[in-house]
């Protein structure tokens, strides 16, 4: 299968415009361009990604939840994502300390309890959560912290990711284990090389056939 982007045409459209915040007409406050209304410095986004609440996407940083500023921990989400309602990102801040019989923590309470105040480095930090390209997550989601999600995967419904998942897999269940591979180990090869997301829109928008399946050549 030949996935090179050709130059056999020139369209007038270009696109939506990269820095619109709700891009659809009539689906204001619901459907965003992420990178557009996203106030947290450690909450990184890639252009085109949208995001679809059923009531309003500004709740998407309340879904992002333990996202402490002490802990400077980042969800980084690369271009052209889609993320669907009710997706749950889980960040460090919500992991207590293992090293004692109880996990239970006493300082957050006070009143003497303040001295066990956990360390940094008393806490199990898993780094990062860092999604690729192109990655479609679907309603309700859970997503744990550390995991990294490969370009062009798919992650059911209703899923909880616990494990890293491989660039064009599709994952569900919960926990989220893989189903399949969307295409061959070799297809995916070109794919990882190709990265079209960063060819300039223009480019993009030529080629749309191909990227959608419409032309692509065996």
């Amino acid at each position: 299968m030949n996935y090179s982007m050709t130059n056999t045409w020139i369209m007038k459209e270009t696109g939506p415009d990269k820095d619109e915040k709700y891009p659809l007409s009539g689906q204001k406050k619901r459907l965003c361009f992420l990178k557009n209304i996203i106030t947290n410095p450690n909450i990184i986004v890639g252009d085109y990604t949208y995001y679809d609440d059923f009531e309003d996407a500004l709740n998407f940083e309340r879904n992002v939840k333990y996202h402490y500023d002490f802990i400077g921990d980042k969800l980084i989400i690369g271009k052209f994502c889609m993320i669907a309602p009710g997706v749950i990102f889980i960040m460090n801040g919500a992991n207590h300390e293992l090293n004692g019989i109880t996990t239970y923590p006493f300082s957050l309470f006070g009143h003497g309890w303040e001295r066990v105040t956990p360390t940094i480095e008393d806490l199990p930090i898993k780094g990062d959560i860092v999604i690729g390209n192109d990655v479609r997550i679907g309603s309700n989601v859970t997503i744990m912290p550390g995991i990294h999600i490969g370009d062009g995967a798919i992650i059911a419904t209703n899923s909880t990711v616990t494990k890293d998942v491989e660039p064009y897999a599709i994952v569900g269940g919960n926990p989220a284990r893989e189903i399949r591979k969307r295409f061959s180990d070799n297809k995916i090869k070109e794919l990882l090389e190709l990265k079209w997301r960063n060819r300039d829109i223009e480019k993009i928008t030529e080629n749309l056939e191909y990227l959608t399946g419409k032309k692509l050549k065996e």
